[in-house]
Parts: structure tokens; sequence; C-alpha cells
């Protein structure tokens, strides 16, 4: 699948490649995980050149230098930014000792808008998310000025990040019944290191024909290659900042690792390709700091795993969902329906049903 081989992202009629590019790296930072402004537009053009349309940043990545980055590469080449889905979040304040400098209040969100749009010299944003819940907005107040914005054509639609699934249904539900824009995406953590997502997120993203939309799908490099056991990593600007795997991490690392050397490929890739393979529709962000490790990532485009490589995947990562998730398995029609015929279960498979199974 090259990424040109555009999905439509969530209900809606926008369409994007399989794998969107992340621009948190644009720009040099004190926290060194940037790259520079040359380096940066090389990726972008690597990106663009191959097919890709999708390109994801927010007004805080590296301290709003990420979003001028962009806006300075399509303004030198008019007519570009028309073919791009061009993406941006808000919620962080940029502005120290100003109360309404960030959040989803009305007020902010407009300024936050306003602010993204002078730094990516644009007119409008073709998404633009809510990067993180505030306690302290109502999501109806949040949810009306995405509204408004779309409706005042500075915004094509909006998606939530980092929210909880009650809110996000909230939001949605709340848009719904009052006709305002609804959500088409979440960009949410998600890789074979961090499924927990499986629990709600996804199940109300399927349910309301929403794309995830998987940030850190390497889970910080982790899935990459590069970590094996007792080697010493030290071309990772995040180690410094997360440490090492874990030993329960190393057992997925290494069945990733499996099946790469199996398919000739790269640990990246079939990290990468676990993911499309995911129910519903999941166009991963993938991030570089250079070129080639843009090309690696890239790569996941063109391997297709085969059933048993992913139960074997599915098996090793495993996560251990919260309750009430491991209540809707098998023990789901166990409880429900005492061992009658239920959506493919055959009859009989479960024992009677007993007072104590009822009340726990």
């Amino acid at each position: 699948m090259p990424l040109d081989h555009y999905v439509t992202l969530g209900r809606s009629g926008l369409r994007v490649s399989p794998f969107a590019l992340g621009a948190m790296t644009f720009g040099e930072d004190p926290g060194g995980a940037g790259c520079s402004v040359e380096e940066s537009e090389r990726i972008l053009a690597a990106y663009l050149d191959r097919g890709g349309n999708f390109v994801d940043t927010a007004n805080f990545y590296t301290n709003g230098h990420s979003e001028r980055i962009l806006g300075d590469f399509f303004a030198a080449r008019p007519g570009l930014r028309d073919r791009v889905v061009l993406a941006s979040k808000f919620f962080t304040n940029l502005f120290p000792g100003d109360p309404n400098g960030g959040g989803a209040g009305r007020r902010s969100v407009i300024a936050q808008l306003e602010e993204t749009l002078r730094r990516l010299r644009t007119d409008h944003l073709d998404l633009y998310w809510l990067h993180n819940w505030d306690r302290n907005t109502p999501i109806e107040e949040t949810m009306r000025a995405l509204d408004d914005l779309v409706r005042a054509g500075k915004v094509r639609y909006i998606g939530f990040s980092n929210t909880p699934a009650w809110l996000t249904a909230q939001a949605q539900t709340t848009a719904l019944l009052k006709g305002w824009t609804p959500l088409i995406a979440l960009q949410v953590e998600y890789s074979l290191l961090a499924r927990t997502v499986e629990g709600e997120l996804a199940p109300l993203a399927r349910d309301q024909g929403m794309a995830l939309v998987p940030w850190s799908p390497l889970k910080n490099g982790f899935l990459s290659g590069k970590y094996r056991r007792d080697v010493q990593v030290t071309d990772s600007a995040r180690t410094a900042f997360v440490g090492g795997p874990s030993e329960e991490e190393y057992a997925v690392i290494d069945a990733v690792a499996a099946v790469a050397a199996e398919l000739g490929t790269s640990s990246a890739a079939v990290a990468l390709a676990w993911l499309r393979a995911r129910e519903g529709t999941v166009v991963p962000i993938v991030g570089a700091r250079r070129v080639d490790h843009l090309e690696q990532n890239l790569a996941g485009l063109e391997v297709t795993l085969a059933p048993e490589h992913l139960k074997a995947l599915d098996e090793v990562s495993a996560p251990v969902l919260d309750y009430p998730a491991p209540m809707h398995g098998a023990l789901r029609a166990m409880l429900q329906f005492a061992g009658t015929t239920v959506d493919g279960e055959p009859s009989g498979i479960y024992p009677p049903l007993t007072q104590s199974a009822v009340r726990y």
C-alpha cells in the first residue's frame, strides 16, 4: 500500500494517506528531541514526494516552531498547501501567567486557533484536535465553539486526543443531538506496547465511525528495532526521559523482531503493519528526526502480516484491561444467556448459571 492509496478518515469525506506524518520533532528545542529546519523540510518533502498528504502538528510542539516551519514550507510552494490535510491541536497554554492562554474554553479555543493559523500562514485547518481534557470547561462549550469555527470556515473537521471515553461519548452525543459538527477521529496512544485503548476508546470509535490516529506507534522507539537485550542504546533522545524497556516489554520486542526476521523486514515495519491490520480505520502517525527514520517507518506500508503472525503478536502483547472490559468476552455469554445459542456460540458450552455466578 503506497502513501497515495488514501483512506477515508472516519465518518467523513476527508481522504488521507494510510500513515500521517507527525511534526512533533520539527524544530530544535532545549530537550534535544527535535531536528533542524533544514532536516525538517527534507523529511516533509520526502513524505510529500511519496504521495503523503496528512501532516499533524500542535501549537506547543517545539514551542510553536513546528507550526512555523510548516507554514514557511508551504508558503514557499504556492498551491501545495491546498493539496495537504493539515492538522493541529489546541489546549496547552503558551502564555504563562495568563489563565485564559490555554484550555478548551470558547475564548481560549478561538485565540489559540488564530495563533496557529498565523504560524502556519494559512486561513484554515483541515482538522483541529482537542489535545487534552479541560476539566474546568463544560464540554458543550468546547463543542459549540468548535462548531462555530467550522461554520466560519476556519476549521474543516474536528477530533479529540487523550480524552476519556465517557467524555468523548458525551461530546459526540451532544453534537449529534444539537446538530453541531461531530468528531471524526480520535488521536490516541496505541501500539503493541500500549493497547489499553482497546478497553473503551477503540470500541467507541468503531461504534461511532471514528478513525483512530495512533501517536507513538513505536512506543518511544522501543519497537523500532534498535532496542535489544543487553544492548546499550545511545542515539535515542528520548531514552534519557523515559528509560529503557521493562522485562515485559522486551518479551513483545523479541516477538516483533522474530516476525521481522522471518519476513526479511524491520521491527518498525512489523509494528506499524500490526496497527494497520486492526479493526476499523487506523492511521498511525509516523515521526522522524532524520529522513532515513522516515523511510524505515514507511516500510510498514509494504508489509502484510499473515494470520499466524497477527495471532502471535496479539497474544504476547495482550493488555490487562480495566473493569468492565473483562466481563465482555466469553463470560458475557455465560452470565447473560446461560448456555443458549447467542452470537454464534454453541449451546451448552457453559455450565449452568448459579446464584454466585449471577452475583459475581
